[in-house]
């Protein structure tokens, strides 16, 4: 019988955490450099990502030693992402999971730095890994760049710019979180499977399961920014309207938005099953973007 899901959860929580030590703590870098680059790293968070591509590998292979520096990676690149959100010529935030933003607990330039340094250390890392084949390396890093990139998250970021205090459609608000959150949640799911061996079919279905559990990921987010608790969720509640936010509870009500959430689960778990991968953890984890509190 497989774990629940939140024990899964935390066994690869506390995996990913090792790792981000084991490859920080005895490079030598500035002093304030590591100490802001792992501030970040250790500000909590459930490591989504990382237990996503960990899953997305054993749907189809069962040891994980394969795919552990890649899932780093991927949260490195997640938590410069952040950094830099947070900054104040972003979203200009100053707690991020209960705890102080990066530019709050150093300075802002520090903060930029350390994104900059997680961001590009990402990379050093899986090309290190000895567990990779040179052809595999090629292949993450390329993805890993076109997903976090111009032409995938940083694209998405500036669209949401844009869309601040602007009525925008469906459609553009799917575009928008298509680019921003899924494109990372896509690399995670895509390269998690390639990795372990699924074929060129499977991996059409993970991409277009990727694409609805990143907007059903969006859609929570922004329902739990009007009706989650800030205890909870490690910031104010919000946050989203006092940034001018396009949100789908602002298009849609947030009745609306639950009924769009369940809309694309629906087709989700339609690409999850024609994948082969019904019964792994992917499947719980969709049920658990759906219906998370924080």
């Amino acid at each position: 019988m497989k774990p629940n899901l939140l024990d899964y959860i935390n066994q690869y929580k506390e995996v990913i955490q090792k790792e981000f030590n084991h490859c920080l703590e005895n490079m030598d870098i500035p002093q304030q450099l590591k100490s802001s680059m792992l501030y970040s790293l250790e500000a909590g968070g459930k490591r989504l990502r990382p237990v996503l591509l960990i899953a997305s590998y054993q749907a189809y292979q069962n040891e994980v030693s394969k795919v552990i520096s890649t899932a780093a990676a991927l949260e490195m690149v997640h938590t410069y992402s952040l950094i830099h959100d947070d900054l104040p010529a972003m979203d200009d935030d100053d707690y991020r999971r209960g705890k102080l933003t990066n530019h709050k607990a150093f300075n802002e330039a520090t903060a930029i730095l350390a994104g900059d340094a997680l961001l590009t250390y990402s990379f050093e890392l899986i090309t290190n890994d000895p567990s990779l084949s040179d052809r595999e390396k090629v292949t993450i890093i390329k993805m890993l760049a076109s997903c976090s990139g111009p032409s995938g998250m940083v694209g998405g970021q500036i669209l949401d710019m844009e869309a601040e205090n602007q009525p925008v459609s469906l459609d553009a608000m799917e575009r928008i979180h298509a680019l921003k959150t899924g494109e990372l949640l896509k690399f995670a799911i895509y390269t998690g499977a390639y990795l372990g061996k699924a074929t060129e079919e499977q991996l059409a279905h993970l991409k277009t399961f990727a694409y609805y559990l990143g907007l059903i990921f969006q859609v929570q987010d922004d329902i739990l920014d009007v009706t989650g608790e800030q205890e909870k969720l490690g910031k104010p509640v919000g946050s989203d309207e006092g940034n001018r936010k396009s949100t789908y509870p602002k298009l849609l009500g947030v009745a609306g938005a639950v009924e769009q959430k369940e809309k694309y689960a629906i087709k989700a778990k339609e690409s999850l099953m024609k994948a082969g991968a019904q019964d792994s953890y992917l499947m719980d984890l969709t049920d658990y973007f759906s219906t998370r509190d924080h």
